[in-house]
């Protein structure tokens, strides 16, 4: 059958480039779209780059990706979305758009009459996730972030889904696979998930990378995503996982209790224990320091590489082994 998203159209063998305007109340973003139609029947998949600014290595692989797919290779639809978030990637640079400060990964599926970010979120819905069979919504640690390569997901009650959820993230081929207790809050995954739809977040790369290394570890990543759901054949040159996929649970999230100068004491990979102190932050006009500690026990994920924080920044997300 024919793909079609606003006024672009993919006959089935064929690959639709394109952008539609996005309407957001204060201002109208162009959101580019590579619509890949496969000659055979098979699920709809949906891939997201660009969800947040300064997070490049899912902006590059899904474009890369675009280019890679054959339609008369494809089974199904694949919808790849290379910057998801316009205002935030060309003018923000951080996960939070200049337009209205707000991170779009905690609004879906956002509000058609809200605010820029909402209207964003929910345009994404409306638009791509209608009918998808599985949603990969690809990130990165940005340019203030040090992160280790995970996979994330939901469980959300249903088991059908949440064994769905589960296949996908482990066929991802990264090392922690670490999953959320529950399908709410505004995350995209999340979000799809209380549509039913299986979907993941793929964290790969730290501090802006753009390597070529890095780029090409998420593309055998998605190779691997594709080849999972029925959507491509298995190929010779995507590298096989170098280890074997770990299911980890999230314990906590460390947020800063005040602005200052963010000093880490305890940075990703390391060890933690519930109470230790894990970084100050100082006040820089009369020298007040904060201590920051653990909320939980387990391993940093990721952490705060910035100087400059205010309430609310996220310092570290924290995460244990499951088994």
């Amino acid at each position: 059958m024919t793909l079609t998203i606003g006024t672009l159209r993919a006959e089935p063998g064929r690959k639709t480039r394109g952008v539609l305007p996005a309407d957001l109340g204060t201002t109208t973003v162009e959101v580019p779209l590579i619509l890949v139609n496969g000659a055979r029947p098979g699920p709809r998949v949906v891939i997201t780059g660009g969800v947040h600014g300064g997070e490049f290595i899912g902006v590059d692989a899904t474009t890369r990706l675009a280019g890679l797919l054959e339609p008369q290779e494809v089974a199904g639809q694949v919808v790849i979305c290379p910057v998801a978030n316009p205002p935030a990637v060309y003018g923000g640079r951080l996960n939070i758009s200049p337009l209205d400060g707000v991170n779009i990964n905690r609004v879906f599926p956002g509000d058609p009459d809200g605010g820029p970010t909402d209207r964003m979120a929910a345009w994404l819905f409306a638009h791509l996730l209608d009918g998808a069979d599985a949603y990969v919504d690809l990130h990165s640690g940005g340019i203030d972030q040090h992160l280790l390569d995970f996979v994330g997901y939901r469980r959300t009650g249903d088991s059908e889904l949440d064994a769905q959820n589960k296949a996908l993230a482990h066929a991802v081929g990264y090392e922690r696979v670490i999953f959320g207790t529950s399908p709410e809050g505004g995350n995209s995954h999340a979000a799809a998930n209380r549509r039913g739809i299986p979907a993941v977040l793929v964290e790969t790369g730290q501090l802006g990378d753009r390597h070529p290394d890095t780029v090409g570890r998420l593309l055998d990543a998605l190779h691997r995503i594709l080849h999972h759901l029925g959507v491509i054949e298995a190929s010779p040159h995507v590298k096989p996982p170098t280890a074997r996929p770990r299911d980890w649970m999230w314990t906590g999230e460390v947020e800063s209790p005040a602005t200052g100068l963010w000093y880490p004491d305890a940075v990703t990979g390391d060890d933690v224990t519930e109470g230790q102190t894990i970084g100050r932050i100082i006040d820089p006009v009369d020298g007040t320091e904060h201590k920051v500690t653990a909320v939980s026990s387990g391993t940093i994920i990721y952490h705060m590489n910035g100087l400059t924080v205010r309430p609310g920044t996220h310092l570290a997300a924290i995460a244990i082994p499951h088994d």
